[in-house]
């Protein structure tokens, strides 16, 4: 019997020697913070309470992460990464346009809670968390456009009669606009979800396209630049997960 309660102990306590162990107690970690602060949200989200609730110790959870701040950069990360991974699956399937590409962001967004609530800033959910990062933007969720961009431009697929900056700003207004808009409706003039998606997909291609068809060589250029884009943001968003969960070192 004392050998049982010893060995349960060992577990507690330290971390499990075997990576793929440790990983995988990492996420159940974020897993139950990311109930908990959806349900409590995060500035009455204590490390105690989702300790307790993953069964872990107090002190197990600072072996992964040194502070409360971190344990949650580390959440918001991980839906990053799902989200992209989602965006990145649906458009491979077609059309790798922008348009689509706007869609499929913005119902990513809509569709995880946390996402929303740190592209909009909303202080019941992430309280502290998100007062601390007020330089976030809508468009931070992909990383940065101005070089997918100007390869659209390069393509005929955007318009010439903005700069770079304008285009980034448009973009950006549109989806951040239209996220930030539902709230301020009456009830019956709130579209949902998918629907939200898809006029933010033809407001920001109504705004930055040039209108009408393009080349089908270019067509097809525009659509591996836009699946480039994605891989190259899915795989930023992966490299800042690995750092949160310890299997990468943070070469800032």
């Amino acid at each position: 019997m004392a050998g049982v309660v010893e060995s349960r102990t060992r577990r507690v306590g330290r971390p499990p020697q075997d990576a793929s162990q440790r990983l995988a107690r990492a996420h159940h970690i974020l897993d139950v913070a990311g109930d908990l602060v959806l349900r409590w949200g995060y500035d009455k989200t204590t490390v105690e309470d989702i300790a307790r609730r993953a069964g872990v110790a107090k002190g197990t959870i600072y072996l992964h992460w040194k502070t409360r701040e971190e344990l949650f950069a580390a959440l918001l990360r991980r839906e990053r990464v799902e989200m992209i991974t989602e965006v990145r699956r649906r458009i491979g399937e077609g059309p790798a346009t922008l348009r689509e590409l706007l869609r499929l962001l913005a119902s990513g967004i809509l569709g995880r809670p946390l996402i929303r609530a740190s592209v909009l800033g909303d202080s019941e959910v992430l309280g502290r968390l998100t007062r601390q990062k007020r330089d976030r933007t809508a468009g931070a969720e992909l990383g940065d456009f101005q070089g997918y961009f100007g390869t659209l431009l390069e393509h005929g697929a955007l318009r010439g009669d903005l700069t770079p900056a304008e285009h980034v700003t448009t973009l950006v207004s549109v989806l951040y606009g239209f996220l930030s808009a539902p709230p301020m409706l009456p009830s019956g003039c709130r579209p949902a979800d998918e629907r939200l998606a898809e006029l933010i997909a033809d407001a920001g291609g109504r705004a930055l396209e040039p209108g009408g068809p393009i080349p089908a060589a270019d067509a097809r250029a525009v659509a591996r630049a836009t699946l480039e884009y994605v891989d190259a943001a899915l795989e930023a968003a992966q490299r800042k997960l690995r750092v949160s969960l310890g299997s990468e070192e943070s070469t800032r």
